[in-house]
């Protein structure tokens, strides 16, 4: 794969774009390992983000019967199209962000990693099987914190809601080229049933967690202009404020059945809307 990498970096005088995060994974052995985890079958659409110079998307284009690969850079696209016949595979030139996806059952990504986040949560709200994901190592256990633990966030919360997730291996920088800063980890999500699914109210989540290690009560008083009130609006509320369930433990305490219980709590008091 390195040779391949040599070769294709040589024949068209390819500069990694640092500013869409391009750091390749090239070692075989991690991207077997990720595409065994998908558990595809011909009966797979996968949705691939990032597919750079194909490595990824090869594998992915033996085992499923459908591949999407959303690549933002145009020189990406011209030389993936280039260098590959694929059958089951389309190229998508666009930003992963913007554009809409198109149905999937399970993604296979090493993603850039400035994009992380958004791609998480837009994920969130697709309609999908499977997910295993490469992540910078950091985003990655913020992903599996636990209510409680140091690294617990709101990204950790709103995939609690939704997911079931695990960090499954990390790697090395040496697996990347070019190397980048920082350790990366692979994530296998998979949704929660629909049943035990929470949906939650995304600007109370925000609110909440612009101040993660003050109390519930503060932390609403804080954040309540997020919450649609001016300053008049909470001294009218700051009562019930006081009374909002799980008032007194830290934000980064609370499961999704917390903020949930605060959720219909601030709806019966006219507070949230």
């Amino acid at each position: 794969m390195r040779g391949r990498l040599s070769y294709l970096l040589s024949k068209y005088s390819l500069t990694p774009n640092r500013d869409l995060g391009q750091n390749f994974l090239v070692v075989p052995d991690v991207i077997e390992r990720n595409v065994e985890r998908a558990r595809l079958s011909t009966g797979d659409t996968v949705l691939e983000i990032g597919p750079g110079l194909g490595f990824l998307t090869s594998e992915l284009s033996k085992r499923a019967g459908k591949v999407y690969a959303i690549e933002r850079d145009p020189k990406m696209v011209e030389i993936l199209r280039k260098e590959y016949d694929w059958e089951n595979v389309e190229i998508i030139q666009g930003d992963a962000v913007r554009v809409e996806w198109p149905r999937f059952t399970k993604m296979v990504s090493n993603l850039p990693y400035q994009i992380s986040s958004p791609v998480t949560f837009k994920l969130l709200k697709m309609d999908f099987e499977r997910a295993v994901l490469v992540y910078q190592l950091e985003f990655a256990k913020r992903m599996v914190a636990k209510p409680g633990d140091r690294s617990y966030s709101r990204l950790s919360l709103m995939v609690r809601a939704r997911a079931d997730v695990e960090l499954v291996e990390r790697i090395g920088k040496g697996a990347f080229w070019p190397r980048p800063k920082v350790d990366s980890a692979v994530v296998v999500i998979e949704p929660k049933p629909r049943p035990e699914r929470i949906e939650l109210n995304e600007n109370l989540v925000r609110a909440l967690f612009q101040h993660r290690l003050s109390t519930v009560a503060s932390a609403l008083r804080k954040s309540h202009h997020m919450l649609g009130l001016d300053k008049e609006g909470l001294k009218a509320v700051r009562g019930a404020l006081g009374r909002v369930p799980h008032a007194e433990k830290r934000v980064f305490q609370l499961s999704p059945i917390d903020v949930l219980d605060i959720e219909q709590y601030l709806l019966s008091e006219g507070i949230l809307r």
